[in-house]
């Protein structure tokens, strides 16, 4: 029978041969963000178009490949991810896995899974417009159709063959939505209750702000003092909170990421000061959640000079004075208060890393604070990969694993919600 249904219901993502599968990776991180377990599983075609590894850094798990246990899978992967799996979600669904499944024909690792799985399915097809009108496509639709699979698309555009037809595979996003309307269907009898938070919805509807990035502090038009927060996880931390139902703004430093979709509100700052003035903005506006993951430079220089600094001018030696900026967290958001603010903090610390963050959490009046060790293998500022340890009033709630911070985020939103409905109750 197929896994119980759990809060976070667990999708198993079959990718099968088309052009399009390069929008699963998409697909993959959607659902991550959203707060779903993935797993994935790939006909041999489908490598051809797109690497396993791509698809195990997004979803922090090993890519079903074969029946043989040859490559990635084990043997009996096609029984155990079926039975893992509370909803299989195919994309790109071609042709060939339509006919498959229409027909009960199980000769590679998808297609086995497929039939070996009897819960919910959800295709998004994507082939050729001749192919989506052909009979044998047709009647193979009404088969499936017929035994309750459910399909998105396919949509009208641009195909690979050149021509602006019907047959598009749907845009990720509304792939998601799909899931999330099938996800709704499931069954609730086997929620645990560390996962209620997520199942009630907790995220859906908050206000919640994010910020992200360093700040540069200007020495001159040209110079600044700045470090080497790339603003990753930040991003992802927004992402994931849309992801999961949240009205999300974002303040970000000076990054070169793309804004993610469907923020409520954005504003891009340069220093510390600026990010100041826009979280004490957001508050005023109301919010229920401030995480704050920007790494805000702690100084400033006291000059600014107007014109660049020259070198012959500044000699052999140059003495930089600097002054101490506005902490955010211990100075500016208590001077906006909010009735039910949940206030996260990060904490990049080297040495002690548990009991400092612990002192910092306390002494700044934050709800929760993320600590982590930029020197710790499987972390750190340009790594993939992050972990993290979460840190309350009552000391270490949870640690992480190592794991991309597309995948992270959305484990740290669980965490939250589920840390703070046990601090309600």
């Amino acid at each position: 029978m197929a896994a119980q249904a759990t809060a976070n219901p667990r999708i198993l993502l079959l990718v099968t041969g088309g052009i399009a599968a390069y929008k699963s990776c998409f697909l993959a991180r959607l659902l991550m963000q959203a707060g779903f377990s993935v797993k994935v599983a790939m006909t041999e075609a489908a490598t051809r178009f797109v690497t396993p590894m791509t698809f195990q850094v997004l979803t922090g798990h090993p890519v079903a490949t074969d029946l043989w246990g040859e490559r990635q899978s084990d043997a009996l992967d096609h029984v155990e991810y079926a039975r893992w799996a509370d909803l299989v979600v195919i994309a790109p669904a071609t042709a060939d896995i339509m006919a498959k499944a229409a027909h009960g024909i199980a000769d590679e690792i998808v297609s086995t899974m497929l039939l070996a799985f009897p819960g919910p399915v959800l295709m998004a097809p994507a082939m050729n417009d001749n192919m989506w009108r052909h009979l044998a496509t047709v009647a193979n639709l009404e088969i499936l159709t017929s035994r309750g699979v459910h399909f998105v698309g396919p949509g009208s555009g641009w195909l690979a063959c050149g021509t602006v037809d019907e047959g598009r595979m749907s845009e990720p996003e509304e792939i998601l939505t799909a899931v999330r309307k099938l996800a709704d269907g499931l069954p609730a009898a086997a929620m645990s209750a560390d996962d209620a938070a997520t199942a009630s919805g907790f995220w859906a509807g908050k206000r919640v702000l994010v910020t992200a990035g360093p700040t540069h502090e200007p020495i001159d038009p040209v110079r600044y003092v700045a470090n080497r927060s790339s603003g990753t996880m930040g991003y992802a931390l927004a992402s994931a909170a849309i992801g999961a139902g949240a009205a999300v703004t974002l303040i970000s430093g000076p990054v070169v990421l793309t804004p993610p979709r469907g923020l409520a509100g954005f504003r891009a700052v340069e220093t510390a000061a600026d990010m100041a003035a826009a979280v004490g903005e957001a508050q005023d506006d109301g919010i229920d959640w401030l995480i704050m993951s920007a790494a805000v430079a702690d100084f400033k220089p006291v000059n600014f000079a107007p014109g660049k600094l020259k070198k012959d001018v500044l000699g052999d030696g140059w003495s930089l004075a600097l002054t101490r900026n506005p902490d955010i967290l211990g100075e500016v958001v208590p001077t906006h208060p909010h009735d039910g603010l949940r206030v996260v903090g990060f904490a990049l610390e080297t040495d002690d890393m548990v009991g400092r963050a612990s002192v910092k959490r306390e002494a700044k009046g934050m709800d929760y604070i993320l600590a982590n060790d930029p020197t710790a293998a499987g972390s750190g500022f340009g790594s993939e990969n992050h972990q993290v340890t979460l840190i309350g009033g009552d000391g270490i709630i949870w640690e992480s694993a190592s794991l991309p911070k597309e995948v992270l985020a959305g484990e740290i939103l669980q965490q939250l919600a589920q840390a703070d409905q046990k601090t309600g109750e």
